[in-house]
């Protein structure tokens, strides 16, 4: 006959909690959710800020003990005094935002400072660089409620009295986090152990860096690119210079002289120089705004055609670019274009002579 399983033995303060966290967690599920909206709702408004994602969940009951117990317990039992566990625990929701770069977490907390009052702020970033023992990942803890001019509006009230952790961090951190908790021993180990795993840790902060810088330099690459859309064809697209070959920067910097309300995919700027560059081998960028120059008013007038015999159809930018492209140079840019669209173009254009 097996033995019956020991019964946990509550403290009052803990049978307390208890109850107070069945009867709550309906309303934390709730305040949860809020706030996960109310969240996506104002950094979605904000310009150059890349969120990745915005999640949330309601603290664990047993986890919310434990924690507890690690933190507060022995002090407060030491001091005889009474006490509730209720008002220790200030992440019993919890909402993380993950930007993309580590310059963003700050914007990021300057947006929610505007919606929320800051009840405290914990610092990753200056906590771990004040120690070459400390690793784990870096980011901005902060514990909020929502402001007088949020509490004010009535949609907000039943939330105004329930403050929340929020997490900001980078892509990067997020995914150091996740790994680190699988580490399962990280303070009583080998030195080599932990210098390894600091180096681990290090590298991930270099990742972070390297993604920030890249985007600067890609931000000014596109600034700085040269620009041919003013002038006639030069002697680079006949004899091409070094650093003249076309890029999806120099791409973009004639694209949007040709296309000026376009916002360009980048991915799919990337993809389709790579065909252009397949199609072309050695392409200028002179050479591609002179091709665009001489043809699309034509492919233009081609498009008004199209549309009007299509309604459904697509004739997107990239699909201008393709047909100015094989208009300009067949025999280089024929596989721009399918066959079908190739036939229909080319039986509109003898149709039209007088166009070209």
């Amino acid at each position: 006959m097996p033995l019956p399983s020991p019964t946990t033995h509550l403290t009052p303060e803990e049978s307390a909690f208890h109850a107070f966290y069945a009867q709550e967690r309906p309303a934390l599920d709730h305040a949860c959710a809020f706030y996960m909206a109310l969240l996506q709702s104002l950094l979605s408004q904000a310009r150059h800020i890349d969120i990745a994602k915005i999640e949330g969940r309601v603290k664990d009951r047993d986890e919310c003990l434990r924690k507890f117990s690690r933190k507060y317990r022995a002090a407060l039992e030491e001091s005889g005094a009474p006490y509730e566990i209720r008002p220790y625990i200030t992440d019993l929701i919890g909402v993380r935002v993950v930007c993309l770069y580590e310059d963003e977490l700050e914007k990021v907390a300057q947006i929610v400072q505007s919606h929320f009052d800051v009840i405290d702020v914990t610092d990753k970033v200056s906590a771990l660089e004040g120690t070459e023992a400390s690793f784990g990942y870096k980011g901005l803890h902060l514990d909020l409620r929502l402001n007088a001019v949020q509490a004010a509006l009535p949609e907000n009230a039943a939330y105004a009295a329930q403050p929340f952790e929020l997490q900001v961090r980078t892509i990067i951190q997020d995914a150091w986090s996740v790994l680190d908790h699988k580490i399962k021993y990280k303070k009583s180990i080998p030195a080599e152990l932990k210098r390894r795993i600091n180096v681990l840790s290090a590298l991930f902060e270099l990742a972070d860096r390297e993604f920030r810088q890249i985007r600067d330099a890609t931000d000014a690459e596109l600034l700085y690119a040269p620009d041919e859309t003013t002038e006639a064809e030069t002697e680079a697209s006949r004899m091409p210079a070094p650093g003249s070959e076309l890029n999806a920067f120099t791409f973009l910097k004639i694209a949007r002289h040709f296309f000026k309300d376009v916002e360009f995919d980048a991915q799919k700027v990337d993809l389709f120089v790579d065909d252009m560059r397949a199609w072309s081998p050695g392409i200028t960028r002179a050479r591609f705004n002179t091709l665009m120059r001489e043809t699309i008013a034509t492919v233009k007038r081609y498009k008004q055609f199209y549309e009007a015999q299509n309604p459904e159809g697509s004739f997107n930018p990239f699909t201008v670019i393709r047909h100015c492209l094989y208009l300009g140079d067949r025999q280089a840019f024929r596989r721009a274009l399918r066959n079908s669209s190739r036939e229909a173009f080319e039986a509109w254009l003898q149709e039209n002579p007088t166009l070209i």
